[in-house]
């Protein structure tokens, strides 16, 4: 047996036959992470669960068409060129609640990121990341790891990276870049 034991998945059956609850060696929930139970908004108004990326390696990133931060859209599609096909998606969600620097409807917001930074990763639409009317799936980011905000997203381009077992494992500021972030990246595919 290898010495990679923190890898390894523990589950029981009960008497009746269904699963009892799944954890991993280290102690951490295993099975589906509460991530898959999520379901976001698409630039096209349809449902989709997160369920759909789970096994994958995930970057989520809340963004803004007019930041100063926008620039790195570029490194965004680098990477997700670079990872893609090792199992490595960016979530892309557009966020106006920082000087309004995501305006226009969300198709104008995708069709944006396409023509001008040549993205082929999936633009959702847009939501608030902070307050009352946050989306549910950044409550919960913001859970998982907080920052210098405390539980508060700081800006745009707040980036949560998230391991192929539904856990968030790192919190990035705005500030850094998608190339800075590269070796976290290929370290969990």
């Amino acid at each position: 047996m290898s010495e990679s034991v923190d890898k390894v998945t523990v589950a029981d059956e009960r008497v009746d036959g269904t699963a009892a609850d799944v954890t991993t060696a280290e102690g951490q929930p295993g099975g589906d992470s509460a991530l898959y139970g999520f379901s976001v908004k698409t630039i096209k108004g349809e449902q989709k669960s997160l369920k759909d990326y789970q096994g994958q390696v995930l970057l989520v990133v809340n963004t803004a068409t007019e930041c100063g931060f926008t620039p790195q859209y570029d490194g965004l599609e680098a990477l997700y060129g670079k990872f893609h096909d090792q199992g490595f998606e960016i979530l892309d969600f557009p966020c106006n609640q920082f000087a309004g620097q995501a305006p226009g409807t969300d198709e104008e917001l995708g069709s944006f990121c396409k023509l001008r930074f040549g993205t082929t990763f999936t633009t959702f639409a847009r939501i608030d990341v902070n307050g009352e009317h946050a989306d549910p799936l950044y409550d919960w980011l913001k859970s998982q790891k907080s920052g210098v905000a405390g539980g508060r997203i700081k800006w745009n381009f707040t980036k949560f990276l998230i391991d192929r077992q539904g856990r968030v494992v790192k919190r990035y500021a705005p500030s850094t870049t998608p190339d800075a972030i590269e070796g976290d990246i290929a370290g969990l595919l």
